[in-house]
């Protein structure tokens, strides 16, 4: 298997409720998008809003409670962009979590939920970089 991430699907409630508010923090859908599925295209990647009940299905799972074990996590390039992109979730609708602080591991980071329940994370972190067209590198490049 290649070391490479495609696509993550969240499984939601209310697809139209959920395309809002990501269409509110400023993404735009795309490709095979339909009433049935949203796509939207990040640097290198996919998010899929599919119906929760579908996904399961689809999946062979069947639907829990609580916390699932996975944040969704958005690297920004400097401290004030942790802010600015908590504050948009929240006006779209998210619900802030933990606000921004400084971390142990040297960064700055807070976050929130989205309509659904999906946990966010928005960090600076010092030891990665975000190249202009929104990739997240491991490496910081030498001045």
């Amino acid at each position: 298997m290649e070391q490479r991430l495609s696509l993550i699907t969240l499984g939601v409630k209310d697809l139209a409720r959920s395309r809002a508010f990501y269409e509110s923090l400023g993404w735009k859908s795309g490709g095979p998008s339909n009433p049935q599925v949203t796509f939207f295209q990040l640097a290198g990647i996919i998010i899929g809003l599919w119906s929760k009940d579908a996904l399961a299905k689809e999946a062979g799972l069947t639907l829990g409670k609580g916390f699932g074990g996975i944040v969704l996590a958005q690297n920004v390039a400097d401290r004030a962009s942790v802010d600015r992109v908590l504050t948009e979730a929240q006006r779209a609708g998210g619900k802030i979590t933990a606000e921004a602080s400084e971390k142990f591991w040297g960064g700055y980071s807070g976050y929130f939920t989205d309509l659904d329940g999906y946990p966010w994370e928005v960090a600076w972190n010092p030891g990665f970089s975000v190249t202009s067209d929104g990739k997240t590198l491991l490496e910081v490049p030498s001045a």
